[in-house]
């Protein structure tokens, strides 16, 4: 790349790489002209303001091409189409009763059992695509091909997001400022524009609604929850999203759950709460560190799914009006 851009005026740059502008403003460098090659503005400058600056003339344009082709990288979508678990063994050391188990972009996976029977394992294991490299020996395959090293452990192309039970942010600003930030990280088109949706839409996931000003740490954890599920949804790149316990978070469950849907996501969420497992489209059954069966949800428990909404309906009511100081009837 360092020769093609070398040949670019500065106009051109930037209308092909925007964040370009960044590079040179970090390091204290005066915007090229318009019409001017990089090659010619670069002999152009004094070696007295490099040495001021600590650049080395031959240095720029190779670190000016790295600098782009890192944003670009850090900027590609990351897209799958199915992700394969493939059983190890449970925790008696045989092999797991289900021997694999394929889910594909836009679906929803229940994991379900009793208290520590293993459901924070299995997401442990899809987290990190396990290579038969954990307690369990699952291998989890990615459009069917096992994910080398630099998937797996890649800072910036992450496959695997994860909103888990307890989430507290140490940053000093604003949810705005907050979602901002990462939407330039991002480099999406319209940070601000974005960061407002987020901000709406986490409203309305939220049991109790925040302000764009109300500061990170004086979130609740269910406002938190709220906040990254519509930052996950909008921004993360991740097409997998892993969540654990959110139903006792106040955050409107059916709502999250179809709004990572819509935006292509692969949703695990390990549940106690019967409405969320119902939600899913599969639910996995975990025992002894094992899965055990694998369910599909049928229209008989969706009306049954139904009934139970309507009495949490009714319970959230109740709940709310408690809160506020009122009397039930």
């Amino acid at each position: 790349m360092t020769d093609k851009i070398a040949n670019f005026t500065y106009t051109r740059l930037i209308k092909e790489y925007p964040y370009a502008e960044d590079f040179f403003s970090t390091r204290e460098l005066p915007a090229p002209g318009d019409e001017v090659l990089l090659k010619e503005y670069l002999e152009g400058i004094g070696d007295e303001e490099l040495q001021d600056k600590g650049l080395i003339r031959e240095e720029i344009l190779p670190e000016l091409a790295g600098f782009l082709e890192a944003m670009e990288s850090l900027s590609s979508s990351t897209s799958i189409s199915s992700l394969k678990i493939q059983g190890g063994r449970a925790k008696d050391g045989n092999p797991e009763a289900v021997e694999s188990l394929t889910v594909n972009v836009g679906d929803i996976i229940s994991v379900v059992g009793p208290t520590g029977s293993g459901k924070s394992r299995l997401l442990e294991d899809i987290e990190c695509l396990a290579q038969q490299d954990t307690p369990t020996n699952r291998q989890i395959l990615i459009d069917g091909n096992a994910p080398g090293n630099n998937v797996r452990f890649s800072m910036d192309k992450k496959l695997v997001a994860q909103i888990s039970q307890n989430m507290n942010f140490v940053m000093d600003c604003s949810a705005l400022d907050f979602v901002i930030m990462h939407s330039e990280s991002r480099m999406v088109p319209n940070p601000t524009e974005i960061a407002h949706e987020i901000l709406a839409l986490a409203n309305e996931l939220a049991g109790e609604r925040f302000t764009e000003d109300t500061a990170l740490t004086n979130l609740s954890g269910g406002q938190s929850r709220a906040l990254m599920i519509a930052d996950t949804a909008l921004l993360s790149q991740s097409p997998i999203v892993l969540i654990d316990e959110i139903e006792n978070a106040g955050v409107d469950r059916k709502k999250a759950l179809d709004l990572l849907v819509r935006n292509e996501k692969i949703v695990f969420l390990a549940t106690h709460d019967p409405l969320l497992a119902l939600m899913a489209d599969r639910r996995v059954i975990i025992n002894g560190g094992s899965m055990i069966r694998v369910i599909e949800t049928n229209d008989q428990e969706r009306g049954m799914l139904c009934k139970l909404e309507e009495a949490d309906a009714l319970l959230l009511n109740a709940r709310e009006q408690l809160r506020h100081g009122e009397m039930l009837h």
